[in-house]
Order: C-alpha cells, then sequence, then structure tokens
C-alpha cells in the first residue's frame, strides 16, 4: 500500500538537468516556512545544549534515530518536494546529520565522497542529500565546497583515501591529491533555511571555521526504497520510508519510536553513516 502521494515537486526540469549533469544544484526558493524552520533550529539548539561534552558539535550523527520529532522536518512535503524528482516517488530517509561547526575552533571536512563511507552498504549507490543550513553557510565561516562533475568520474565515488591527521578535522582520510582538482571547486554559500543538493558520489570538503560566526547545516539523505540495503553486514543501521510505495526490499523502521539502544551500540562502536 502506498504510504503517501507524491509530495509537490520543488525542482524543475532545469534544475533536475543540472543537478543529474553537475552533481549539485542550489534551489532558489526557502526550504519551510519561517516559523516551522525557526522549529527545526529551536530543536537542534537543544540538542546542542544536551550534547555530551566529549563529542563534537560536528558529529551528531543519525539524531532522528534518539528523537523522531526531526521526522516533522525529515518527512515533510517540503523537503521530499526536492528529492522525488531526482529519486522518484517511492523514497526512504537513508540517514541525518548535524555538523555544526563552531565559532573559532571548527574542524574542517576533507575531501571525499559520501559514497566512500557507504561502500558495500546500499545498491545502487544512488542518494540524494539535502544539506539545509541551519545558520547562513559562508566561505568566511567554512561553507561547502563541492567539485563539479565528479559523480560521473570514472571512480562513481570510491577515490584512493590517505590517512589525514584528525585533530583538526572530522574524518581521518581525504582523498589523494592526484585524484582531486580543488581549483574547480566551487563554493556553495547558503542563508538560513536555504538548501542545496548533491549526489552521494560527488567530491566536497569545507575548510575550518576560524570565524566569529557559527556554521551549522543538517544534511537530510534520501534513497529510492527500492534501493537495498545490506542488513547482515551493517545491522546497526536502519531505514524509514518516507513515501510512496513499499516494495518489499527492505525492512523500515518506525518513525514514532526512539532507537534508543541501537544509537548507544553505534556511539560505543565507532559506527557512523557520515
Amino acid at each position: 500500500m502506498p504510504l503517501s502521494n507524491p509530495s509537490p515537486a520543488r525542482l524543475n526540469s532545469t534544475q533536475i538537468d543540472t543537478f543529474n549533469q553537475e552533481g549539485w544544484v542550489i534551489p532558489t526558493e526557502p526550504v519551510f516556512s519561517a516559523a516551522k524552520f525557526e522549529g527545526l533550529k529551536s530543536y537542534f539548539e537543544n540538542l546542542l545544549d544536551d550534547l555530551e561534552t566529549d563529542v563534537r558539535p560536528e558529529l551528531m550523527d543519525v539524531p532522528h534515530f534518539q528523537h523522531p520529532k526531526l521526522f516533522d522536518w525529515l518527512l515533510s512535503d517540503e523537503v521530499l518536494g526536492l528529492v522525488q524528482p531526482i529519486l522518484g516517488p517511492d523514497i526512504a530517509l537513508f540517514s541525518s546529520h548535524f555538523i555544526c561547526k563552531p565559532s573559532g575552533d571548527g574542524k574542517r571536512v576533507p575531501w571525499h565522497e559520501d559514497s566512500a563511507y557507504w561502500r558495500g552498504m546500499i545498491e545502487p549507490m544512488e542518494v540524494a542529500t539535502v544539506w539545509l543550513a541551519i545558520d547562513p553557510s559562508r566561505i568566511e565561516n567554512g561553507c561547502m565546497s563541492v567539485v563539479p562533475r565528479t559523480h560521473n568520474s570514472g571512480k562513481l565515488g570510491f577515490s584512493d583515501y590517505d590517512d589525514i591527521a584528525t585533530e583538526a578535522a572530522v574524518f581521518p582520510t581525504e582523498i589523494t591529491p592526484t585524484q582531486r582538482n580543488d581549483t574547480a571547486a566551487v563554493p556553495i554559500e547558503l542563508e538560513a533555511n536555504h538548501c542545496s543538493l548533491h549526489d552521494g558520489r560527488l567530491i566536497h570538503g569545507s575548510p575550518p571555521n576560524t570565524s566569529s560566526l557559527r556554521r551549522c547545516g543538517y544534511t537530510m539523505r534520501y534513497i529510492s526504497s527500492h534501493t537495498k540495503l545490506n542488513e547482515k553486514d551493517f545491522p546497526w543501521h536502519q531505514l524509514y520510508l518516507a513515501s510512496g510505495e513499499d516494495p518489499g526490499v527492505n525492512k523500515f523502521a518506525d518513525p514514532n519510536k526512539a532507537y534508543h539502544e541501537l544509537a548507544r551500540y553505534r556511539s560505543k562502536h565507532g559506527k557512523r553513516v557520515h
């Protein structure tokens, strides 16, 4: 049975073509109404205030596992209307992540492909990420930059990586310099409540935040519900049916339920989706 009818499309044909060709696109309209966005920002601020002292604010991975209230935004028509034109009407929520770079000492995000962290996890590797700016995201406070068209490279999201120092970086590895073109990178500057979309195989990263302005984004990641999760090797992750029909490929979690034990397991064993 269908979960819901398709949400009103929020991308036009030119924007869809841009996403497919370049691997990213910036919709022109705010994502949510002002009131709905302020509700999400307020909810995030409460989560940030409750963050354990030994957890960096860049590392707030899959908060929806423990806080079902976030589905008010994750499964909203406003967001699904952005990804359905790319992925089709049958959508599953793959992941979400608050990545908050505090002012002054926000860590850099090394050059990477999201797909490199998901190798063997899903098939096919077709993920659309909505990067929602909770704060204004600018060059001065470490906005994300993308390298256009790298989602269609021969590596297809699986470049080679080198180990790097972790003191000032979110991840311990980075794409080897010979397999990237930093000079081609395009900075993605966004006002609060605006977003970019990018393909999970696109090379991207961001510098540290040494400014006086915080930079926080909420990444909301979606796949077709026909995409298969490798539950055998990744039992610590789960998907949620967001719209359309359940084709019977995966077991979907209940968005009305908090999964605290699963979140604790992930934290204890260092399991992260991104």
